[in-house]
């Protein structure tokens, strides 16, 4: 198991990474970590302290609490930090952090394809290599207004069930995974299945089906599937952006 320090580094990094492939949102949007040695029983993660751009995330300015919200001041990475978190992070990933143990990072982004697709009304289809991959491991999650309500939380991790994928309808992409890199993948994934969709709707003609049979054998075929190979597409992607860790 990855340290506290580990992950404030990868996950600074993850957030700077982000910024490069221009996936952020002024000050909004979130990626969270769960840390090791919570006390309590009680899940703590590591999440942006609310008003810095993901560009000026660093491992020593994220904020850790536990799923209450409540600053984890004995976190050894930031003893004492009580930096301010974002209402709707807060919601969002503690209701997930505490129903999936599973779900050690989560990832949502309000991308310009990801926010388009989560707007259309048959959401991502499974008809492009990249959105069959996602083929029985994507949930949809009705827009109840900016998630800044408790009371959401239950229909939110009702709504993700077991799967990994979540479009959050009108809003935009969510994803979970057992570590960063795994994360990240899938997003990437995600995302660029919410692009193409968008590419070739453009385009005229029907879209070409692809049969269920078919569907049904491509989530055990991929080779990005493993963690290892993970971790390879991540710390390739922050050496491409010139980021250390």
């Amino acid at each position: 198991m990855d340290t506290e320090a580990k992950l404030r580094k990868d996950l600074a990094a993850c957030y700077r990474l982000f910024d490069w492939l221009g996936w952020t949102e002024l000050i909004f949007n979130h990626i969270t970590v769960r840390v090791p040695g919570a006390e309590g029983g009680k899940p703590a993660y590591l999440i942006n302290p609310f008003g810095l751009h993901y560009a000026e995330v660093t491992p020593e300015n994220l904020v850790c609490i536990d799923v209450d919200g409540s600053p984890r001041i004995d976190s050894p990475g930031n003893p004492g930090n009580t930096g301010q978190v974002n209402r709707a992070g807060f919601v969002i990933h503690s209701a997930i952090h505490s129903a999936r143990a599973d779900a050690h990072c989560i990832m949502h982004v309000h991308t310009t394809a990801g926010c388009a697709v989560a707007s259309k009304e048959s959401g991502l289809r499974h008809d492009n290599f990249y959105s069959a991959m996602l083929y029985d491991d994507l949930a949809y999650h009705d827009y109840e207004g900016v998630t800044t309500n408790l009371d959401e939380q239950p229909r939110l991790v009702k709504s993700l069930g077991s799967r990994n994928h979540l479009i959050l309808r009108n809003h935009g992409l969510l994803v979970v995974g057992p570590d960063i890199p795994t994360a990240f993948n899938r997003l990437w994934v995600m995302q660029r299945a919410c692009e193409i969709q968008l590419a070739s709707d453009a385009g005229s003609g029907p879209n070409r089906a692809i049969p269920e049979s078919i569907l049904r054998t491509v989530p055990q075929t991929r080779v990005a599937g493993k963690g290892e190979v993970h971790r390879l597409i991540f710390d390739t992607m922050l050496r491409r952006a010139g980021i250390g860790t």
